[in-house]
């Protein structure tokens, strides 16, 4: 069975939250999809805007997001 997918007006509180007028590739996607309380994995090179995939759900979400982030490890581990 497939599930049925809702789409998030998302623009307001990008604009709001983070001043930025768009998305940038499949960002929009994964937020709905994360939204929706899909599992999701994604996978983005440097610069390819995965921070916003996390941190504007989390926003648009009630209750507490916990975020685990090995970036100070990956930066370090050279």
């Amino acid at each position: 069975m497939i599930a049925e997918v809702e789409t998030h007006n998302l623009a307001e509180p990008l604009k709001a939250f983070f001043g930025f007028g768009g998305f940038k590739g499949t960002q929009e996607a994964i937020i709905n999809n994360i939204l929706n309380k899909q599992d999701t994995f994604v996978i983005m090179p440097t610069g390819g805007g995965k921070s916003l995939c996390y941190q504007l759900p989390a926003i648009m979400s009630e209750g507490t997001a916990i975020i685990v982030s090995p970036l100070i490890a990956l930066m370090k581990n050279r």
